[in-house]
């Protein structure tokens, strides 16, 4: 196992070790945790889970570099939980996370595997009011999971809270914490937090910045990296497709509707393209919900549950929901607008083929577009092969689609004026409140619906 600082398998050696690992229990996993595991249907470790755990456990500082779905979020929490049942104690675990969505799904994954124990986590992220938030602290729970300027806010305003018996540090998605400018906030969190503590840094690469924090923050750290190359997972089935730029939506529907009966996520790039597009698709009658920064937290934890809930098969979203999302039941990714920054590409994607399961992404790449494809294709080392589509049958769909678009037009300038007369939170809509015209289109006749 990795031993010493900045060690890690190489590759030959990672697969022997994970072919000789079938268990957590082999991992040094306690009986009432592997239990947990099982009722989560974790049937065996993932190759993060491998090399992270042991380490661990016997007490070592951690850096994992570990490509997305690839169960970071178990890698960390076993130990933790693990170390909490041999000496329980209050507020003994912080993670801190780059987004909201994130926080609420680690401590999910907390309270799943830690319920048989009574395990409780406390989320503490913008957006959410510091009353109930200081409420919930002052019951001390085990576990904090925060995004760290909230976390200072708490730390600074918040009497009698504070994380002086601190035992646990994660810094997970590192590179993300640093990229949205945090660093005053966690260099803050380092001061106040005791020097003798376990810190595990999990991150997807290692820049500059994660390496100057990994420097400040962890003593004699064990390397676990299960890639060290960007790419994306074996599973996934990627594809693209080139078309003219203004039958985008026609292209979409198409794709829709032949694909029908599996869930979508389409990667929009600004948060307004996310509205437009979830009202056009609305207007032909598709179960489709917009997720975006513009929407208030409670929206956006309103559209992620029905989607995890499969009562909407349709997720639209930017980049902000791109990363750290764990929603199992994706089958297939479309870049609706393509990334411009090539690393995106592999966090969309990753939104599928999640935990060992195939699943299929679609680019749509239009005249626009060429250079930014092939440096994507570049950076994942692949010639990535055309999805095949009817073009008559596409250009069939142009009228109906064109008068969906229209309505959608009408329905944002209306939301617009509305937003003016009311507070933002009411008017992030999830935009099924516009039924009115899209009966009208939703009247023609579609080959096949998308429930």
């Amino acid at each position: 196992m990795a031993e010493g600082p900045e060690q890690h398998l190489e590759n030959g050696e990672e697969e022997e070790e994970e072919q000789a690992i079938k268990s957590f229990k082999e991992l040094g996993v306690t009986d009432v945790l592997c239990e947990a595991c099982e009722q989560l249907g974790w049937k065996k470790p993932t190759k993060i889970q491998v090399e992270a755990i042991p380490v661990a456990l016997q007490g070592r500082d951690i850096i994992g570099l570990a490509e997305t779905g690839s169960g970071k979020t178990g890698a960390f929490a076993l130990p933790i939980l693990q170390h909490l049942l041999e000496a329980p104690q209050r507020l003994f675990a912080l993670v801190l996370t780059p987004t909201r969505e994130l926080a609420f799904q680690i401590s999910e994954q907390f309270e799943a595997l830690g319920s048989s124990i009574g395990v409780k986590s406390a989320v503490v992220v913008g957006g959410i009011d510091m009353m109930s938030q200081s409420l919930a602290l002052a019951k001390k729970p085990h576990v904090v999971i925060a995004t760290p300027g909230r976390l200072i806010d708490h730390l600074e305003n918040t009497k009698g809270f504070s994380l002086r018996a601190l035992k646990y540090l994660v810094m997970d998605e590192a590179d993300r914490i640093l990229n949205m400018d945090f660093e005053t906030e966690v260099d803050k969190i380092l001061k106040v937090i005791p020097r003798d503590r376990r810190t595990f840094l999990f991150s997807a690469t290692m820049t500059k910045k994660v390496q100057k924090l990994q420097r400040a923050a962890l003593k004699d750290p064990v390397k676990c990296a299960v890639s060290s190359k960007y790419q994306t997972v074996e599973k996934l089935q990627q594809y693209y497709l080139f078309i003219p730029s203004k039958f985008k939506d026609s292209y979409l529907v198409y794709i829709l509707n032949e694909l029908a009966g599996n869930s979508f996520m389409i990667f929009c790039s600004t948060c307004n393209n996310t509205q437009r597009t979830a009202l056009v698709l609305r207007n032909l009658g598709f179960t489709a919900i917009p997720l975006h920064g513009q929407m208030g937290q409670n929206k956006r934890l309103g559209a992620l549950n029905k989607f995890k809930a499969k009562t909407r098969s349709i997720l639209l979203a930017t980049d902000v929901a791109s990363r750290g999302l764990d929603i199992p039941h994706v089958d297939i990714v479309i870049n609706f607008d393509i990334p411009t920054h090539s690393k995106d590409y592999i966090h969309r994607v990753g939104r599928t083929a999640r935990a060992g399961r195939s699943g299929r992404s679609i680019t749509f790449v239009t005249q626009y577009d060429v250079e930014l494809f092939q440096r994507i294709e570049h950076l994942i080392a692949k010639k990535l092969p055309e999805f095949p589509t009817q073009e008559e049958e596409v250009m069939m769909l142009t009228e109906r689609v064109a008068e969906a678009q229209r309505f959608a037009r009408i329905e944002l300038r209306e939301q617009g004026e509305g937003k003016k007369k009311r507070p933002r939170e009411e008017t992030a809509e999830d935009a099924e409140g516009s039924l009115g015209v899209r009966k009208k289109v939703a009247g023609g006749k579609f080959k096949r619906k998308v429930h």
